[in-house]
């Protein structure tokens, strides 16, 4: 008969061990954003199934793999867009994303507004003011 303790002592190193496999799932989705992911690749490379990928790595993170490979392409997007010198269908493959209709909404829902409109915001908001000149003031040498 095994000793209760070793049980407990089991399951804290396999919710470890499944830990550590969840952060490199999330490593690689942070590095290989721009790549064709989907959760059953994630899980392959993971070691385990996508049933059990996906709701490990909502407990440990509080989101999907998908929402997160999502929200992380978002997030890019959006860093590219502020950055200027692309268009949105050149961020859009460029972070990934394969479908037009999914980037446009997905965007707007994270970031609060269309790509488009975004992008052209950035660029408003970054145009130089330009000072008025100060008026002449006479120093004040007493």
């Amino acid at each position: 008969m095994c000793h209760p303790s070793w049980g407990r002592a089991r399951a804290a190193a396999q919710r470890l061990s499944d830990f550590a496999r969840l952060r490199r799932v999330r490593d690689r989705i942070d590095r290989e954003y721009a790549l064709p992911l989907d959760v059953e690749a994630l899980a392959r490379g993971a070691g385990m199934p996508a049933g059990h990928l996906s709701r490990r790595f909502r407990q440990a993170y509080g989101t999907s793999p998908y929402a997160y490979l999502t929200a992380r392409r978002m997030e890019r997007a959006a860093a590219l867009l502020r950055q200027g010198g692309l268009g949105v269908t050149e961020v859009r493959s460029a972070v990934g994303c394969p479908s037009p209709a999914v980037f446009d909404t997905r965007f707007t829902e994270l970031v609060g507004m269309e790509p488009g409109a975004y992008r052209s915001a950035q660029r408003a908001s970054a145009e130089p003011v330009r000072n008025r000149e100060a008026p002449a003031v006479e120093p004040n040498l007493a």
